[in-house]
């Protein structure tokens, strides 16, 4: 089976006496609660998905990233995981001191061991990172909002994040590991999604199932940008796909708990990259992955990769092009494959269908299965009465 980033699967996590001892311990501790973004990370952290970190990034970590995508170690890795302090306690912490992470509603999660505390410039980070200074990215936004004080060093997980959504599909790296290695599937491609998956979606997955032993949906639930579909609308879909129009034995369906960073070229080395620790080892590419507004080029996520070694690397990219239904062709296609003109392609965004359903119009056939559009028009109905 693949190896995970860096050559070893993280586990963060202690138990039984040492757990114990800890919790015990932690509650003494100097206490930080964590946003919506942090807690996703940690959780990514502990069981290993975020391999080969072990906890928030020192400064050498951060400064090596942020201008190299590469750790100080040299090992690629394209985003920061960082945390920060709340305006006012940016000088709370020091270098030596353990600290709790708490959640929202003060359950501690994990214990830090502050190795570095260290100021950051939001706009060389924004500018570097996302490409843009603009406070209408979601990302330039949140660090608009967020302390120039970071703290560094590793964590120790001392309780799971607690979910109270699809806990039968939330299967850790070192669970997904064994379900393929249960199925006797060898290459394994992810798919990456935070909308429901329309028909051009559907033509990308099988395209990349025939080259492979299985295709892993791995849908993110971590904290999006308002607009976005709410999980358990998009869960519904991906049901009433995986149940009509896969194959069972050649598909799985998998939460991501990871947040979202609209961070484009970036964020698809990223989510390459984890999905390696997750056991993959092909990786679905489409047009303006992780992408928002207009922010990057509709093929800057797939050229990203040109920039490192499949060595490096070490999950194997697959690249598409923008799909659609050609009307003339009597199926999906690509300019790759169909020699019509846009008049006779329906190519409509995800924007474009939103509206639609929002005036009660029903997506045509041609771009979402029939069982999807029900669950749409179902939530959009409701959400309009």
């Amino acid at each position: 089976m693949i190896k995970a980033h860096g050559g070893r699967l993280v586990d963060r996590f202690v138990k039984g006496d040492i757990r114990e001892a800890l919790l015990e311990k932690a509650a003494q501790m100097p206490k930080m609660t964590l946003n919506e973004r942090e807690i996703a990370d940690v959780e990514m952290l502990s069981c290993g998905a975020m391999s080969p970190l072990e906890g928030f990034m020192t400064r050498d970590d951060y400064k090596s990233v942020v201008h190299d995508m590469r750790l100080a170690s040299g090992l690629v890795w394209p985003l920061p995981i960082t945390l920060a302090p709340k305006a006012g306690d940016d000088r709370k912490f020091q270098i030596g001191q353990q600290l709790a992470l708490v959640d929202d509603g003060g359950r501690i999660v994990a214990v830090m061991d502050v190795e570095d505390v260290y100021d950051v410039d939001h706009a060389e980070e924004a500018a570097k990172c996302y490409r843009t200074t603009d406070p209408a990215h979601p990302s330039v936004a949140y660090l608009r909002n967020y302390g120039t004080t970071y703290l560094g060093g590793p964590i120790t997980a001392l309780n799971k994040v607690e979910h109270d959504d699809f806990n039968g599909y939330r299967l850790e790296p070192k669970e997904t590991r064994v379900l393929f290695k249960t199925k006797g599937w060898k290459t394994i491609v992810a798919f990456q999604t935070r909308n429901p998956i329309h028909r051009a979606h559907e033509y990308l997955q099988k395209c990349a199932l025939e080259q492979v032993d299985a295709l892993l949906i791995h849908p993110l639930m971590g904290a999006t940008k308002k607009g976005d579909i709410p999980g358990d609308v998009r869960m519904a879909c991906y049901k009433a796909l995986v149940e009509n129009y896969y194959c069972p034995d050649r598909i799985a369906v998998s939460i991501f708990p990871a947040a979202m960073r609209y961070g484009g070229p970036r964020e698809a080395i990223f989510h390459a990259l984890v999905r390696k620790n997750y056991g993959c080892t092909h990786f679905i590419v489409g047009r303006d992955h992780a992408g928002v507004g207009t922010y990057y080029g509709s093929y800057d996520a797939q050229n990203i990769f040109a920039e490192f070694s499949r060595e490096e690397i070490d999950i194997a990219p697959m690249m598409f092009e923008n799909s659609f239904f050609c009307k003339k062709c009597g199926n999906m296609a690509s300019a790759k494959t169909c020699p019509h003109g846009a008049e006779d392609r329906v190519n409509l965004s995800g924007t474009k269908v939103r509206e639609m359903l929002a005036r009660g119009e029903r997506p045509p056939a041609e771009f979402t299965r029939a069982e999807v559009a029900d669950v749409l028009m179902k939530y959009y109905q409701s959400e309009n009465a």
